[in-house]
Formats: structure tokens, C-alpha cells, sequence
């Protein structure tokens, strides 16, 4: 079987187990705790956290789980969200535009930030469809910053997984 395959990923599985168990269990903690924080009111943007925590825990050295690109870009992608929350949402298509530039733009600024960070867009997305409010801004920084404070704290435990 190929490299990328279902038993080299078994190999790799059992060569460091004890990592594999310990960074998704952090995963899960992490989003846990999260969870109990926050209100599910902003399950939209929320739902960004899933996708930051297997970034954040899978693939702990990549660019994109550094805190700066973690808080950077969920930051941008809230900021960028909300100003396109304030665009005209009638007609139908006007709103699906608004939706489509937070995603483009906060893409854009990321890369020219250089705080690149895939889950951000969705959060540009979310809050570009459910509003920004004080509430969802406090969502949105305090996932990013426990899955950073977290990543630091256990960083010299954590390994890429694949």
C-alpha cells in the first residue's frame, strides 16, 4: 500500500500511541471545557473550534497552529465577519454575497497577515450570518485563546500526527 494508506497510518499509529491518545484527548478536553464556558447561542461560530482543535492538536508545529495564527486569524476572521454582517442582506442574493466576501476577505487578509488559520474563514462566515454581538466575540477569543494557552503548556508533549 501506498504511503498515505490505511496501514502506514496504523504503523504511525502504533510507533507513537501514546501521543495519538494524548493530543486528542487534549482535543476533546479543550473543546469540553470550552463548551461549558460558552453559550451555545454561538454554536455558528463555534463550530470553527472543532476544526481549530485538529489543526491545533493534529498538526501541533504546522504555521497555522502557532497562537498568533490561531488568535490572529480568528480575530480577523470575527472583525471581517461582522463588518460584512452590516452589508445590505435583502435580496436573497445580496446576503449569499456578504457570505461569500467575509469567507474571500478573510482569506485574503490571513495570507497577507500572515496569520493563515483554515477554521478562521468559518468564523468570518458564521458571524457574517449570525451578527457579531459582545457575546460572540468573547466566544470567538476565548476558543482561540484556551486552544493556544493549552497548545503552549503541553507543546514540548505534542508531535505532527500524520
Amino acid at each position: 500500500m501506498d504511503s498515505y494508506g490505511i496501514s502506514s497510518g496504523l504503523e504511525r499509529f502504533r510507533s507513537a500511541w501514546r501521543s495519538y491518545l494524548l493530543q486528542s484527548f487534549l482535543a476533546g478536553l479543550t473543546t469540553l471545557v470550552i463548551l461549558l464556558v460558552l453559550s451555545l447561542e454561538n454554536a455558528v461560530v463555534i463550530a470553527a473550534l472543532g476544526a481549530s482543535a485538529f489543526i491545533v492538536f493534529g498538526r501541533p508545529f504546522d504555521l497555522t497552529a502557532r497562537a498568533r495564527n490561531v488568535i490572529g486569524g480568528h480575530l480577523l476572521g470575527f472583525v471581517v465577519g461582522s463588518a460584512c454582517a452590516l452589508l445590505p442582506q435583502e435580496p436573497l442574493l445580496a446576503s449569499l454575497a456578504s457570505y461569500a466576501l467575509s469567507v474571500g476577505l478573510a482569506v485574503f487578509l490571513m495570507v497577507v497577515l500572515y496569520m493563515q488559520h483554515p477554521p478562521a474563514a468559518a468564523t468570518a462566515l458564521g458571524v457574517a450570518i449570525r451578527g457579531c454581538s459582545w457575546e460572540t466575540f468573547l466566544a470567538v477569543l476565548t476558543f482561540a485563546l484556551v486552544l493556544s494557552v493549552v497548545h503552549f503548556a503541553f507543546k514540548s508533549r505534542l508531535r505532527n500526527l500524520f
